[in-house]
This record gives C-alpha cells, structure tokens and sequence, in this order.
C-alpha cells in the first residue's frame, strides 16, 4: 500500500495532467467563442442567426448534461464522454476551413455539446483523484491552469487576426496544433491515471442517492447565481462608457481583468475551503453582491472595480462550488451530480441575465437592484446552512 505522501504526490501530478488538457482545450475554445460572433458577421449572418446560434449553443451545453452525468455514472464510461467531449472541440479549427454561415453554426453547437458531454465526467474523475490532496485544492489547481489557457487563447488569436490583417480562415486554421497536442495529452493522461481512477471509483460503485443536502446546496447556487449581475452586462455598461471615447477596443481588456482575478482567486479559495469547509462558500455568497454595487458607480473606475469583483466571485465559483460537490455527492453518482449541479448554475445565470437586464432596461433604482441581489444571497445562505447541517447529520 502507497505512503499517504506518495498519494498527495500521485495526486497532484493527476490533476496537473487534466489542468494541462484543460488548458489547451480552453486555448482552442475560448478563442473560438470570442471570434465566432464577428466571424458570422463577416460570412453575412444576421444578428438574429448569430443569437440564434449563441442560445441553441448554450441550450444544447447545459440540457446534455442531464443525461451525459447519469449515463457516464451507469456504464462507468467516464473516460469515454471525456475523449468524445474533447474531441469535438476540433469543430473551432474546422470553422476556419469554410465559409459556409450553416456550416459554421454547426460547428459552434457542436463545439458546446462537447462541453456538455466531457463536463460532468471530467469533474468526476477530478473528484476521484482529489481524494488525497483534498477537494478544494485540486479544483483550485484545475481552474488555475484552466484559466491559463482562458487568457493565452484569446490573446493568441488576437495576435493572429493582427498578424494577417483579419484573416479569419488562417487564423482559426491556426488552433489545430493545440488541438491536436490536447488529444495526445489527454491520450497520455488517461494511461497515467485509469488504473488509480478505476480502483477508487469502485469503491463507490454500489453508493447511488443524491440526497436532501445536495438538491440544497444546488438550489442555494441557483440563487446565489441568479442575484450575481452577469459578467455580459458589466461589459455591457462599460461599452456604453468606452463608446463615448471611441475606446470600444478596450471592453475585452475588462474581460480580461476579470479572468486574471479569476485564476489566483481559485487557488487561494481552494486551501481556505479545504480548511474550513463547506460553510466558506458564504464568503463568495456575500461578495456576489459587489458587482451591483460598483457597476452603479460613476465612470470606468467603477466598472473596473466590478470586473475584479465578479472575478472573486467567479474564481470560488469555478473551484470550490465544484468542489462542495464531492463531499456532498457519493462516489457512485459524482457524474450525475456534476451534470445536476451545472444545470443549477446553468439556470441560475439565465434568470440574472433576465432580471438584470430587464431592470436595466428599465432604469430601475439601485436600491431595487441592491435589494434584488441582498435578497437572493440571503435565501442562498440559508439553503447552504441547510445543506451543511444535513451534511453533518450524515456524518
């Protein structure tokens, strides 16, 4: 049997692998989602196409997940919803092989049916291999490297449309190798780690209730979510500050603040979580409503100020509310949780997106808003109470 040191040590080097396909594969992704609505233009489709597309795409990214978790669970086909996942992100380098509008739409679906199908199971071998680091600092590491490749990506790309003088075609064309070289890490990584993932996730294999404390815990970041402004109308309201300047090139630059908050926050929530528990998450909670908060202030600074604190609040969302999942879900049913728990998120962000937008449109007060997001984060951490007594009932 391994020393508990050899394990920590076997786990770390698993998750470096999976962050290092999460990396590349975001390079990819991430700078397709940026071009895609410009590219479209450029072909010739509509505004109405390009949303077209956008909501058929996340629709599509968030329902599979219903049924890719369970199945993934049932077959114990982990590792076969990963490589179908990842492989289909091969649609953003085949964007630039066309010029046919119909044709890329499908690519840009397809694309998010690959996050739908490679999402839960991902997690779930992540939460696997955490079992002897701990669950917020794997995910914590996974999203930092994740978040690398977030940045690197878009940049790259934006490179590129510069180097050729807005040459699309080339410049998606130009995202095989980091395809390709994702596909060869992956490949690499599931000989490294099967055996380890197989022998635990037997352990769990006969564990198959999702209790009353993850539909809690689920419900409580459905509503923490949907009392957080969304990142889209943050830059949204920057725009209308830039257009003035004639700065509009510097609205993806806000974007980018938020991502470089994004990586470090994940790591630093990642420790602080292992150490305190589940009960850390009222922390993001609380801060979910800054983004209000600052967006209402007077100028750029202010909307600034919102991106870096919607990007506190994202780095824990995408480290440690995944991780709660692991202590909350048993091992048997880690993939169904995680497609569960990302439909939660998944709605949650809808209805801020709605609500939001609505009471911007509608020049509604601040205290209203203010009141809106205090509301929603209030039941949130009530839910997460529940969720955690019920969670130490268990134990």
């Amino acid at each position: 049997m391994a020393e508990p040191k050899d394990l920590r040590r076997n786990a770390y080097i698993a998750i470096m692998y999976m962050g290092i396909v999460s990396m590349l594969g975001d390079v990819v992704y991430e700078s397709g989602r940026g071009i895609t609505p410009d590219y479209l233009y450029f072909l010739g489709a509509s505004a109405f196409l390009v949303g077209l597309t956008s909501g058929i795409g996340e629709l599509v990214g968030y329902v599979v997940r219903l049924a890719s978790g369970p199945l993934a669970d049932r077959y114990r086909a982990y590792w076969l919803f990963i490589f179908l996942g990842y492989g289909l992100i091969l649609a953003v380098p085949l964007m630039g092989f066309t010029n046919a509008v119909w044709l890329v739409m499908i690519f840009v679906i397809a694309e998010r049916l690959g996050k739908a199908l490679r999402s839960p199971s991902r997690d779930a071998v992540v939460s696997v291999v955490s079992k002897s680091m701990g669950s917020g600092k794997a995910f914590g590491l996974h999203e930092f490297l994740d978040q690398i490749g977030a940045v690197a990506g878009p940049a790259f790309l934006g490179l590129m449309m510069m180097w050729t003088a807005n040459n699309f075609s080339f410049s998606l064309q130009s995202l095989l190798p980091f395809y390709l070289l994702m596909m060869v890490i992956l490949y690499l990584t599931y000989r490294k780690i099967r055996s380890t993932v197989n022998e635990i996730a037997k352990q769990g294999a006969a564990e198959g209730k999702l209790d009353a404390s993850f539909w809690m815990y689920s419900f409580a970041v459905l509503v923490n979510t949907a009392g957080l402004m969304p990142i889209a109308l943050i830059l949204y309201n920057g725009a209308k500050i830039l257009e003035s300047g004639g700065q509009l090139w510097l609205v993806p630059f806000l974007y980018v603040i938020v991502q470089l908050v994004d990586a470090p926050m994940a790591l630093v929530s990642g420790y602080a979580y292992d150490k305190i528990g589940i009960r850390f998450l009222a922390i993001p909670f609380a801060l979910s409503i800054l983004p209000i908060v600052f967006s209402n202030l007077a100028g750029l600074p202010g909307v600034i100020l919102a991106c870096v604190s919607y990007g506190l609040v994202l780095g824990m969302q995408e480290s440690i509310y995944r991780a709660a999942v692991t202590d909350i879900a048993p091992l048997g049913r880690r993939g169904s949780a995680y497609g569960f728990f990302n439909v939660m998120l998944g709605a949650g962000t809808f209805v801020s997106g709605a609500a939001f937008g609505y009471m911007l449109d509608a020049s509604t007060p601040l205290q209203l808003m203010l009141g809106f997001s205090i509301l929603a984060q209030v039941a949130a951490v009530a839910l997460l109470r529940g969720a955690t007594l019920g969670k130490n009932r268990k134990h």
